[in-house]
Formats: structure tokens, C-alpha cells, sequence
């Protein structure tokens, strides 16, 4: 990629996305809202085509592509649907870590299954008592011969209940990040139970619940890599994953902007167009410059951890807090062009603006984005 430029190969990965977002995703979306319906044949559809594993290694059956042509990927399903593309992003998250810091025999039992989307996997690291405080989380792991046994709680862990594999960071040492471990923790294993699916503002296409460990054993083999890099993990993780969640922030603002533009074009008041009115003009202009902004800078932030960078994780924050708050702002201000019709469910931008408000809160909430940007600049200026 040039600096301002998607090659041959991007162009085609994003347009496969948006017609499979555009024909499967988007004629259904307002219906799996209203039903809370999950759909998972049609996320082992997008599975089939490469979407299950996008940057897992080849070997184990994902696509190897990287962390731009994810958020190409993302942006593209959530202009059908935020939710559903927003669970495919943890899933995505969670193989990674698995295929990053797992052994060769812990990839090729689960990372098979997971790019296929066979089976579906959960990322749990908040707590009731640690969100943004990650470091804070109590959720034990005392170790018994070859197994664990874990008790504590996950709040607002999304596929809970569903998904086949659970990526848990647990403590095993002493308080803070340096006594954090991370177990993969298979459905049906005893002592593993869950929450009612919480009731929501937004994401109604997927469930959310929480994760109990009562007495749970698991097998020290399920533990990715040595004690104690669990904290580790779990950040190197949402560096993508921040990325992944801004993209589909971007997404859905962008199929609720295109949404505006069109019933601009067609509705009319006081003799005119209301796309005639220059206000309105304006309003567009705005809407569209600040989502080409956030759309560039996603892809220098992605393109940094692609190069693993060492100001990656300082971008990925920086990039995650402009394509969320943009998403949202962009997403509201489509409805309010749509008027009192944007608040209707039947127009679909209502369940866009509902959607994209939990992204300025989950994978770390954009307040914490600003902690870890300034923690760099403070850090960086200390050091001169």
C-alpha cells in the first residue's frame, strides 16, 4: 500500500466483503435485531470465504492476510451489519491470540475449527469489578497436579453461551498484570455455566452474557504460553482488536451516511430538495470529510501494527477513539437528517446509532484510549 492507496489485491479482499455484507447481512439485519437472533450459518458463510481466520497463518487454516485488509474486511460487513460484524472481529481476536501465543499442538486442535467458524470463540477478560482497571481482575486459577481450577466471573462477554472456545485470562500469582495467566476453556467443560443473555440498547444480533467458573477445572495444557504473560496477551490482542472495532464503527456510519444522502436527495420540504438547502449541504460535507479522516488514519494505525511498529499501540488507541466517536456522531447525525422517520426501527438507522454507541465503551472505553496515548507522551517526554 502506498500511503494514500489500496493495491489490486485489497480493492478485490473489501469488495468480496461488501457484497457478501450487501447480500447476506444487510436484507436481515433490522429482523435479527428485533429477534435477537445470532446468526451463525451466515457468519460460516463469511467463514467459507476466508473471514473466519483472517490473519491466522495458512497452515492452520486461516487466510494470512493482514491487519489492513481486516479493517477493510470489517468496515465492509458492518455496512450490512455492526453487530454481527463486531462478533466476528472478537472471534478473529481470540484465534489470533491462540495462533500467536499457543503451542503447535494447541494451534492445530483449535484453530482448524475456529476459522471455519465450526466453532465460535469469546474473549473474557472483564470482570463486575475490573472493567477498565483490566489489571484488577480476580477471577483465580489455583493450580491442582495437571489442571486449574478457576473461580470467579466475566461480565459482558459477547458469544457467551454459544461459543465453543473461551480465551480467559485468569490469576495465577500475585496482584497486578504480572500475575495474569491465559486458559482456553472449552464449553462443556464442568464448573462452566452462564448469565441470562443481558438486555441491551444495541447489539441485539449477538448475546451477551456472563461466564461463571464454579470449581471449573482445566487442563494446565490449555494454558497459552507460561504464567504470568497473560496481561500480555490479552493487550497484544486488542491492539487488533481496537482497530477491528473502529473499523466497523466506520462501517456502519458509512451505510447510515449513504442512507442520508439518498433520502436527502429524495425528500422534500418547502418546495425543494432538502439537499438543496445548503445547510444540509454542508452538513454532508462534513459528515463525509470526517469519515475520510478517521477512514486514513484507521489504515496508517493498521498499517503500523502490520509493521509491528513501536508506536503501534499508542495508534491503534488514537485510532480507535476517532473512528468510534466519529461513527457515532456521523450515525446520529443521519437520523437526525432522516428526521422523525430516522426514528423508526423500519429505516434502519436507529439500530446503527444503537449499535455504534457501545463501541466508544468496549475493547477499552475511549476514555482509556486517551490514558494510553498520554502514558506515551508523558513517558516519551520524561525519558528526554
Amino acid at each position: 500500500m502506498t500511503a494514500f492507496s489500496l493495491s489490486e489485491d485489497q480493492i478485490a479482499i473489501r469488495d468480496m466483503a461488501a457484497s457478501f455484507s450487501a447480500e447476506t447481512l444487510a436484507p436481515h439485519a433490522v429482523r435479527w435485531d428485533e429477534e435477537k437472533h445470532f446468526p451463525v450459518e451466515e457468519m460460516r458463510q463469511a467463514a467459507a470465504l476466508g473471514m473466519g481466520g483472517i490473519y491466522i497463518t495458512e497452515d492452520v487454516g486461516g487466510s494470512g492476510l493482514g491487519r489492513l485488509d481486516a479493517a477493510l474486511i470489517f468496515e465492509a460487513l458492518a455496512m450490512g451489519c455492526p453487530t454481527v460484524a463486531a462478533y466476528i472481529s472478537i472471534h478473529n481476536m481470540c484465534a489470533w491470540m491462540i495462533d500467536r501465543y499457543g503451542a503447535d499442538e494447541q494451534r492445530k486442535a483449535w484453530l482448524p475449527k475456529l476459522c471455519s467458524m465450526e466453532h465460535l470463540a469469546s474473549y473474557c477478560l472483564t470482570e463486575p469489578g475490573a472493567g477498565s482497571d483490566a489489571a484488577a481482575l480476580k477471577t483465580k486459577a489455583v493450580r491442582d497436579g495437571d489442571h486449574y481450577v478457576l473461580d470467579g466471573q466475566k461480565q459482558f462477554i459477547s458469544g457467551a453461551g454459544v461459543s465453543d472456545i473461551y480465551v480467559v485470562m485468569v490469576r495465577t500469582g500475585e496482584a497486578g498484570p504480572s500475575g495474569i495467566s491465559t486458559l482456553v476453556v472449552e464449553n462443556g467443560t464442568p464448573g462452566l455455566s452462564f448469565g441470562a443473555n443481558e438486555k441491551k440498547m444495541g447489539w441485539n444480533a449477538q448475546p451477551t452474557r456472563a461466564v461463571i467458573f464454579e470449581n471449573c477445572r482445566v487442563p494446565v495444557a490449555n494454558r497459552l504460553g507460561p504464567e504470568g504473560i497473560g496481561f500480555k496477551i490479552a493487550m497484544a490482542g486488542l491492539d487488533g482488536g481496537r482497530l477491528n472495532i473502529g473499523a466497523c464503527s466506520l462501517g456502519g456510519a458509512q451505510a447510515a451516511f449513504d442512507k442520508a444522502l439518498a433520502y436527502a436527495q429524495e425528500r422534500k420540504a418547502f418546495g425543494a430538495r432538502i439537499a438543496d438547502f445548503q445547510a444540509l449541504q454542508f452538513k454532508l460535507a462534513d459528515m463525509a470529510t470526517e469519515l475520510e479522516m478517521a477512514r486514513t488514519f484507521l489504515w496508517r494505525a493498521a498499517s503500523a501494527l502490520d509493521e509491528t511498529a513501536p508506536d503501534a499501540t499508542k495508534l491503534c488507541a488514537m485510532a480507535k477513539r476517532v473512528a468510534t466517536d466519529t461513527g457515532f456522531e456521523v450515525a446520529n447525525q443521519a437520523l437526525q437528517i432522516h428526521g422523525g422517520y430516522g426514528y423508526l426501527a423500519d429505516y434502519g438507522i436507529e439500530k446503527i446509532v444503537r449499535d455504534l454507541r457501545v463501541h466508544q465503551i468496549l475493547e477499552g472505553t475511549n476514555e482509556v484510549m486517551r490514558m494510553i496515548v498520554a502514558r506515551g507522551l508523558v513517558g516519551r517526554a520524561k525519558g528526554n
